[in-house]
């Protein structure tokens, strides 16, 4: 279940990757927009202003994500990503932060452009982090024995590809392709702020498995960890770098 105040408690942070991904899209008067992914819809109402014309669609797997875009006026229903077909007229498809949940992800962004007109646009945006101090924490945190048996669903450093293998991927499957990769710096403030950051996104997954008792335990665990890797500075604010990995792809 994902908490939608939770996840919006760092909105500022979260959004610039998006910002920064949609900046490199060329799309004039796209008659369609698909934002796979769209969480909450705050970032998906900034399309409605982009392409006036165009019809936006939002979905999510998470009802509670899929409620607060209906808050905001749009078109959001809950879908798999797996489960979605583009319409004929689909001419951008944007997935932010993302596919970093679906293992099978390659496999879709490869059938994609083979059902999208030529000329659509696909715009994706995954962290690349997975090998930060913050994951390994967590890593090193959930294989002790007395977690070991109530935690299954952790996420490996393989979890993206590079940019590389993405612009390889998509350039394979019919596309033209700008990757990059980009480490946002952010000074986050709170005395778990880094905690609290990666409760909204990484450790969701172990939330829903542990019990109240065990998810507070787990924190108290974890904080002192994440505290060492990441010090508050004199001001009382914490750097921390995350590292996000982007493509655009053109279907040729």
């Amino acid at each position: 279940m994902w908490d939608p105040k939770t996840y919006l408690t760092f909105a500022d942070h979260r959004g610039r990757a998006f910002f920064e991904l949609l900046a490199r899209v060329d799309a004039a008067a796209p008659r369609r927009v698909v934002d796979l992914g769209c969480g909450p819809g705050n970032l998906t109402a900034t399309l409605t202003e982009r392409w006036p014309d165009a019809v936006i669609e939002g979905y999510d797997s998470s009802p509670e994500m899929i409620a607060e875009a209906r808050e905001l006026g749009l078109d959001a229903e809950v879908l798999d990503v797996r489960d979605w077909h583009p319409e004929p007229d689909t001419d951008v498809v944007v997935t932010n932060a993302l596919l970093q949940w679906i293992p099978s992800h390659a496999t879709l962004l490869r059938s994609w452009p083979a059902a999208l007109p030529s000329g659509a646009v696909i715009a994706m945006q995954v962290p690349g982090n997975f090998d930060a101090p913050s994951h390994m924490a967590v890593r090193s945190l959930v294989v002790e024995e007395h977690w070991r048996d109530k935690i299954t669903s952790l996420r490996d450093a393989k979890s993206v590809l590079t940019p590389e293998e993405y612009a390889t991927l998509l350039t394979d499957a019919g596309c033209t392709v700008d990757a990059w990769e980009t480490t946002y710096v952010q000074q986050l403030s709170g005395d778990d702020p880094v905690l609290d950051w990666i409760t909204g996104t990484a450790l969701r997954p172990i939330k829903a498995e542990l019990t109240d008792t065990d998810w507070q335990a787990f924190r108290a665990e974890l904080a002192p960890k994440l505290r060492q890797a990441y010090p508050q500075r004199a001001d009382g604010t914490t750097w921390f770098p995350f590292r996000r990995i982007f493509a655009v792809a053109t279907v040729r």
